[in-house]
């Protein structure tokens, strides 16, 4: 087998991340079927869990952080009555205890505990980093390290279904909530320990499910054309759909590109980001801030052509 070509290309693509595969296994994939030169994924879901997960292909990889940042859904299935190692049904079970009756009302009651803002201690089994390596590593040595709690925001957490061992939870947060720690937390407060048995993202930063696609999906469209593969990325500037639309002028843009500020006659708040388009075309320049009535800028994509017109 050659060597691989890498190309230049650009936007975001939509992962149902399967069962099995780490986050970075799963964007290595999609990359290699892209031939693209540069590609990050938006923030890593375990590889018990399963669903949405961005990715982002050259130029908008210099947005992914704002993915990362955004809200997010999950539906989750939280087996009671037992713990386990890992905190999901991969781990060895640490003890068992009988689960509690409640009633639909009692259950609300508790699980009120658990909305809104509320402080978590990271899970041991997370890809969250101590001295340049994942907690996981550490904990598959048996090493635990001192965690320290952090604020989070379950803006929604609903019941679906329930069992005499299970709950099934919609949850929309904030970044960085642990659904496993959620889902320990909710067995502690009943009293028999819990685990997650499955984990499915179901959207992040107001992307819509149905645009996500399977690895089978991406390599079945490469099979048909790397045109047809390319027909699935999204824009760049999708990344950040939720910041303010300035439309700048051929010569404005020009200028932008050469990181000229210009003078903001659009009244928009100091400090905000907005994102930059050039009018005669649409095409997206990047992300501006607004700093003593003008706009700088802030994170743009590569233009260079900019400067020949």
């Amino acid at each position: 087998m050659g060597k691989t070509q890498w190309r230049q290309v650009d936007g975001v693509v939509l992962l149902n991340k399967p069962l099995g595969l780490s986050s970075n296994q799963a964007l290595q994939r999609v990359r290699r079927l892209y031939r693209a030169a540069k590609a990050g994924h938006t923030g890593a879901l375990d590889p018990l869990a399963t669903g949405m997960l961005p990715l982002c292909l050259g130029e908008a990889t210099k947005f992914s952080q704002f993915l990362l940042d955004a809200d997010k859904r999950y539906i989750t299935c939280i087996e009671l009555g037992a713990t386990t190692t890992t905190g999901d049904k991969e781990g060895e079970v640490l003890s068992t205890d009988p689960v509690p009756v409640l009633s639909d009302s009692e259950l609300e009651t508790l699980l009120d505990r658990f909305r809104g803002d509320i402080n978590q201690v990271p899970p041991m089994y997370s890809a969250l980093k101590h001295e340049g390596k994942p907690l996981y590593e550490y904990a598959r040595k048996g090493i635990t390290i001192e965690r320290k709690r952090r604020q989070v925001t379950i803006r929604n957490l609903s019941v679906i279904e329930r069992t005499d061992n299970t709950l099934t939870l919609d949850i929309t947060c904030s970044k960085g909530t642990y659904i496993r720690t959620i889902g320990e937390d909710i067995g502690d407060a009943l009293g028999c320990g819990a685990h997650l048995k499955t984990l499915h993202r179901v959207s992040t930063a107001g992307y819509n499910p149905n645009d996500m696609l399977t690895l089978e999906e991406f390599e079945a469209l490469q099979t048909s054309s790397e045109c047809a593969l390319d027909g699935r990325l999204m824009p760049s500037d999708t990344a950040v759909s939720h910041f303010e639309k300035v439309s700048l002028s051929d010569e404005e843009a020009k200028e932008m590109t050469f990181g000229r500020p210009l003078n903001d006659t659009r009244n928009i708040t100091s400090d905000s980001l907005v994102r930059l388009f050039r009018l005669s075309d649409g095409l997206f320049l990047g992300l501006g801030i607004v700093k003593d009535r003008k706009i700088k800028a802030h994170r743009l994509i590569n233009t260079s052509e900019l400067a020949q017109k």
